[in-house]
């Protein structure tokens, strides 16, 4: 029986105020006070400080000497490093589990891709919440993949991504009101990738689609940079 130890206070502050990142509540430049945060949190200031510690890890938030920690900004460097290595680390990850699994014993995987294209096609784009249950939904397939594989070092390392490439997603559903389709037909690609056991197939859908958000979020970039 695997041992699992429940969220620390500081883990769960870090969610809160990570989130809050996400969903541009707070932008890039602005300051988090931490005594302002444990008043509204109800917490230890002591506390707060050990999330910030978290989020900086996570790349939500540069500390500086002073200063203290403020939100960081996306930049076209930052995007293209995470891309770079977020869509090669997914690659293996669909890789691992057609080399563990073959397409006819795929049925509950491709349950929960079905659970998701129901999402999508439920939610209306225009929803004030559409952007983050789209996200939690596909991020609910990534973590059924976990399951599949079995390898912790890959799911901690893709875990560890999952706060910075859920910014750039969330800006991406956000801005570009054909994005919650996009990714529709992206998780239909790799349903019949994985039925057909095609590696190739799952690893170009997966290329292709993250290539696609990151020239979707270097746009808004230099959008906003104009």
């Amino acid at each position: 029986m695997r041992f699992e130890a429940p969220e620390s206070l500081s883990e769960q502050i870090a969610q809160h105020i990570g989130q809050r990142i996400v969903v541009r509540d707070l932008k890039p430049g602005e300051r988090i006070q931490e005594l302002k945060v444990a008043g509204e949190l109800n917490v230890s200031r002591g506390s707060v400080r050990e999330a910030l510690l978290i989020l900086e890890r996570r790349h939500l938030i540069e500390i500086y000497p002073r200063r203290g920690a403020v939100v960081s900004e996306l930049t076209e460097s930052s995007v293209n490093a995470l891309y770079d290595i977020y869509i090669d680390l997914l690659c293996m990850l669909g890789r691992k589990v057609l080399e563990r699994w073959s397409g006819s014993e795929l049925g509950d995987f491709m349950g929960q891709i079905h659970e998701f294209r129901e999402v999508i096609d439920a939610l209306n784009s225009s929803a004030d919440d559409a952007a983050e249950r789209v996200i939690e939904a596909g991020f609910g397939v990534v973590q059924y993949a976990y399951r599949l594989v079995e390898n912790p070092f890959l799911q901690e390392t893709l875990e560890n991504f999952r706060p910075a490439i859920s910014r750039t997603y969330y800006a991406a559903l956000e801005n570009f009101r054909g994005e919650v389709a996009e990714t529709a037909v992206f998780f239909r690609q790799l349903a019949d990738a994985a039925l057909n056991n095609d590696a190739a197939q799952l690893q170009q859908a997966i290329w292709d689609f993250g290539e696609h958000q990151r020239k979707q979020v270097l746009s808004i970039l230099k959008e906003e940079n104009t």
